[in-house]
């Protein structure tokens, strides 16, 4: 069996979760999550700590085990603390500019580009060279802050565009004669 598959999951004060046939289903301060429920995992709620065990010996089974244990840790972790993504722009004149739900980014070229969140997503904008994206569900702030990053990926040459808080550019050299 999966190694991540075997730990439990602690549920803190504050957060429901409810299993059931179909779906998993965790409710708290920031919001609520629902996940499918796999045939091939069994869901053990015992005072606030979930196992997660799996119906066969299949590879697939245990598999899916630490999948599911992971999936649900995740949401648990959403909607008591949250998650989120920082982003930077680099480059002279670039900057950003959260109003509401949308966000207007100046990143270069000859319009602005206006992105609209989704609903439960939050986004922020400290200074206007760094982007918050905030949420109780880690997979949409993740793929929420990879479209926004898309919009102008750093380029190679001189590291301009967006990127992640964390990320290092590898600056290439220019040709020589």
């Amino acid at each position: 069996m999966s190694r991540i598959g075997k730990l439990p999951v602690s549920v803190p004060v504050g957060v429901e979760v409810a299993v059931n046939a179909e779906q998993v289903s965790v409710k708290g301060a920031l919001g609520s999550l629902v996940l499918a429920q796999n045939a091939q995992v069994k869901i053990e709620n015992k005072a606030g700590v979930l196992s997660f065990v799996p119906l066969d010996a299949s590879r697939q089974a245990s598999a899916m085990t630490g999948t599911m244990r992971q999936l649900v840790n995740n949401m648990v972790k959403g909607v008591s603390k949250g998650f989120d993504k920082k982003l930077t722009l680099i480059g002279v004149g670039y900057k950003a500019q959260a109003q509401g739900d949308k966000l207007n980014l100046t990143v270069g070229y000859s319009h602005p580009v206006v992105l609209d969140m989704p609903a439960g997503i939050k986004v922020e904008t400290p200074t206007p060279t760094e982007i918050l994206i905030k949420g109780a569900d880690r997979q949409r702030v993740g793929q929420i802050a990879s479209e926004v990053r898309a919009v102008r990926p750093p380029e190679p040459y001189k590291g301009k565009g967006i990127r992640y808080a964390d990320e290092k550019v590898a600056i290439k050299e220019t040709k020589k004669k």
